[in-house]
């Protein structure tokens, strides 16, 4: 049986994919959907013999089944946000503990000690619907700080500037982490100029602005906060883990999460690094649902496995596999 300790004490890429190939025979086994998923690309664990062999399930299924690799009791539900009366997707939760463990061993592992940290969330359209994983993952890093000044801000951007000019003044440690539009609308109405804070965002105008490309947003940024870089959060409903980036949108994986690309004409084709392609991941905390998922996003991955975000796809541009679909 795998257990969270083999999945957060990977220290090299060869520990990474053999876990990965385990991971991948127990939720053969043990997960309905995904075995399905398999059989229909007639995938077995015969014909699997490196990580790029192995079948991705595309996060679409989230939305229409529950995806699991245990019978264990659900303990939390996380859900998409999605327009009114679209279908969002659902990630059921077996082991909160393990989402916990997962988000604050990355964080330690790109920014050290959480309590060092003052947590300042600006996540207005977050708060504002159940079930988001950010949420509870934000929420938590806010009493692990231990910090009285952590907390979230709504629409008191007023008292967020006063805080953060005064936790500037004490030289205090602090992470700033919001929305885009959120972020914007703080830095249009004051000037501010931060030597002890990490701006880190989350992405989404949510439809309150219109859409930039992330250079701009960042200079903007940048220039609004008086900060060399804007740092950035890259995860997702379906899930239990994040790759962060501390600069020029480029991101970097905690050890148990890899970002591999696929061909956008061939869904089941994986690329060698440096190429535009659909985002394939492997979040081997994913271990109690599915590890091996197909995003709608566009990316490039780097020869060092670093990777950046471009942009998504649009349900046309899914080509080369009818699966996509089901």
């Amino acid at each position: 049986m795998i257990s969270k300790d083999d999945i957060f004490k990977i220290t090299s890429r060869a520990e990474f994919d053999s876990l990965a190939l385990d991971v991948f025979k127990f939720q053969f086994e043990h997960n309905k959907v995904y075995r399905s998923f398999c059989d229909l690309l007639y995938k077995h664990p015969s014909d699997v013999k490196c990580t790029s062999d192995i079948p991705f399930l595309p996060i679409q299924f989230f939305k229409s089944y529950d995806v699991l690799s245990t019978v264990q009791p659900i303990e939390k539900t996380f859900s998409s946000s999605g327009t009114t009366g679209s279908i969002t997707s659902k990630h059921l939760v077996t082991d909160v503990k393990l989402y916990e463990d997962s988000y604050t061993k990355a964080f330690k592992h790109f920014y050290g000690d959480i309590e060092d940290y003052v947590v300042l969330a600006l996540l207005p359209s977050y708060l504002e619907r159940d079930g988001s994983s950010l949420i509870y993952m934000v929420n938590d890093l806010i009493d692990k700080s231990k910090q009285t000044e952590s907390g979230f801000y709504l629409n008191n951007i007023e008292e967020l500037a006063h805080t953060l000019k005064a936790l500037e003044t004490k030289k205090q440690k602090t992470l700033l982490i919001g929305v885009s539009f959120a972020l914007l609308d703080l830095v249009e109405q004051f000037q501010l100029n931060l030597n002890h804070t990490t701006i880190m965002e989350t992405g989404g105008m949510k439809g309150r602005r219109k859409e930039i490309i992330r250079q701009e947003l960042h200079q903007i940024l940048q220039t609004g906060f008086g900060v060399e870089q804007i740092h950035s959060e890259y995860g997702m409903t379906e899930l239990l883990s994040q790759a962060y980036s501390k600069g020029n949108g480029i991101f970097e994986c905690p050890p148990w999460m890899k970002i591999l690309t696929r061909d956008t004409e061939d869904a089941l084709t994986i690329q060698r690094p440096n190429k535009t392609g659909g985002i394939n991941v492997i979040d081997l905390a994913n271990i109690n649902s599915c590890s091996f998922i197909a995003t709608q996003d566009l990316g490039k991955v780097y020869d060092n496995g670093h990777f950046e975000i471009i942009g998504r796809f649009d349900n046309s541009d899914i080509r080369g596999c009818n699966l996509m679909a089901l």
